[in-house]
């Protein structure tokens, strides 16, 4: 009889094991079993559990409790050791905060295909927010060096620091500095060939022809990778806009295409139709319609607190588009952007000349852009010149300046060295070029020898820096591949580091006393 009772007993063990269901989550790394909080027969937790009692203190009567059940679907082909390849199949989404949609759609698949939305939702949680442009003050806490691009020690940033971006997040508005150099030589060499003054150089327009091709290459090249990157990668192109010196450079695109139909060869074309004017302007109006009201608005981006030499190329597109409409015959509006140019050209000057004791001093990588200050009374001279139909008083002041401004950076030459070669240094060659023009312009009007040496000089000088420039920015960028690091000024983040007191006690004698120390937590 007692053997019956035993036997008895454990099949109702059995059974009470039986009605317990085990499933496998989709993920593989863990056994959930859920059991009534009231059964004493069995219990597992996670892989297992040792509370099972001995088979002896089961009587004949002992009947399984009430059971619940949790069961979450398999999916096909996943256990245990195969969790790690799990995360393999979705796609890197530490870029997906700066990319145009963003990976809404891999979101959407991962749910279902079962994973779990807790995960998805937390995140989501941890991207910075996309709404909400940062403010300036950030850009100029958190970075330092040339053109802003260098993350301080006490910052962190949103995107991965380990590891290499890709592509077109590392590649700067700032790269259209090199259309503008070589473009505005096409320009130079045209005149060199076409100007009274110099035909004793006897210089060919195949020199303006071949510049001219290159220099359409490269903005084509140039602008074909950048809108990539807007379509692509949407959210670095609007960081980009809100730095305080990179935003100066989206002039740049429609500056160059200015360059290139000044300097359009007289092979390929000899006028242009005017619509190609209004074209060209209307998007360096709408740009000026927003940063200078920024200028003016007394917010964050007022000009006395972004003011940067880079401001000088939101200036520059005014004096070159006069020039272009005063070229193809237009009268009204060269004479509009030369005005407005000029009276924001004035208050620049001013402000940058001043530096405010609230203005930190640039640093010195910076140093190339204090060029640009010479880039727009040159080109202004030329404009006005060319809108009065004569080189007269008007078009010599501006000269006059530029000239000046010139020479009092040339003689600098300490100012200028001691530094890695970056973008910035193509800061060089547009206002170098302008320079060279400039005085062709005038030894026109005035020619002598003094005039003429003046403008082979400065036409040389302003050649072998824009050969040199191109050369070294072709070995950066195909052997050495280090022009385009990571651009950590797009992936600042928008906390600020927390300054903590520490303690410290000197010795047995002095007083405690604290410091500040500065570090990034991540709330």
């Amino acid at each position: 009889m007692q053997q019956e009772s035993e036997t008895s007993g454990l099949s109702n063990t059995i059974s009470a094991m039986q009605s317990i269901s085990i499933s496998m989550p989709s993920a593989g790394n863990k056994i959930i079993t859920v059991v009534d909080e009231n059964a004493q027969g069995f219990s597992i937790n996670g892989v297992g559990d040792d509370s099972c009692p001995p088979l002896e203190t089961l009587g004949n009567n002992a009947e399984p409790k009430a059971v619940m059940f949790l069961s979450r679907p398999m999916s096909k082909g996943s256990s245990i050791g195969e969790a790690d390849n799990d995360s393999q199949r979705f796609k890197d989404k530490n870029f997906d905060s700066f990319k145009t949609w963003s990976g809404k759609l891999e979101r959407q698949i991962t749910s279902l295909s079962g994973r779990s939305r807790k995960f998805d939702s937390e995140e989501e949680s941890t991207q910075t927010p996309e709404n909400e442009p940062l403010p300036v003050d950030r850009y100029f806490d958190a970075l330092e060096g040339p053109e802003l691009e260098t993350l301080r020690s006490t910052e962190e940033i949103v995107l991965p620091d380990d590891k290499t971006w890709p592509f077109l997040l590392r590649f700067p508005i700032s790269s259209f500095g090199i259309c503008l150099g070589v473009g505005s030589q096409s320009v130079m060499w045209k005149a060199l060939a076409s100007t009274t003054s110099t035909r004793f150089l006897h210089i060919s327009l195949t020199a303006n022809l071949i510049l001219w091709w290159i220099a359409v290459a490269l903005v084509a090249v140039v602008s074909s990778i950048y809108l990539l990157k807007v379509i692509l990668y949407f959210e670095a192109v609007r960081r980009e806009y809100y730095h305080p010196i990179r935003v100066n450079f989206f002039f740049a695109p429609w500056i160059s295409l200015l360059f290139l139909s000044l300097g359009l060869p007289p092979s390929v074309s000899s006028n242009l139709p005017e619509p190609t004017w209004y074209i060209l302007m209307t998007p360096i109006l709408c740009l000026e319609l927003k940063i200078y009201g920024q200028w003016m608005s007394g917010g964050q981006r007022r000009l006395s607190k972004v003011a940067n030499p880079s401001n000088h190329l939101a200036i520059v597109g005014n004096f070159v588009g006069a020039l272009l409409g005063a070229s193809m015959g237009l009268k009204e509006g060269p004479i509009f952007f030369f005005a407005v140019g000029l009276a924001h050209y004035l208050v620049l000057f001013v402000t940058l000349y001043q530096r405010l004791p609230t203005n930190e001093t640039l640093p010195k990588e910076l140093h190339p852009v204090f060029f640009l200050f010479v880039a727009a009374p040159s080109v202004a001279s030329m404009a006005w010149a060319k809108i009065r139909g004569s080189f007269d008083y008007g078009s010599r002041i501006a000269y006059f300046i530029a000239l000046f401004l010139y020479f009092s950076l040339a003689v600098r030459v300490n100012f200028f060295r001691g530094f890695k070669f970056s973008l910035a240094w193509w800061a060089y060659t547009f206002p170098m070029t302008g320079a060279a023009i400039a005085t062709m312009r005038y030894s026109s009007v005035v020619t002598n020898v003094l005039t003429q040496t003046l403008t082979v000089i400065l036409s040389l000088v302003a050649t072998l820096t824009v050969t040199s420039l191109l050369v070294t920015t072709m070995l950066h960028a195909f052997v050495l591949r280090d022009l385009f690091p990571n651009d950590v000024a797009i992936a600042i983040s928008d906390r600020k580091p927390k300054h903590h007191r520490k303690w410290f006690l000197p010795s047995l004698f002095s007083p405690f006393f604290f410091v500040e120390s500065s570090t990034e937590k991540r709330v």
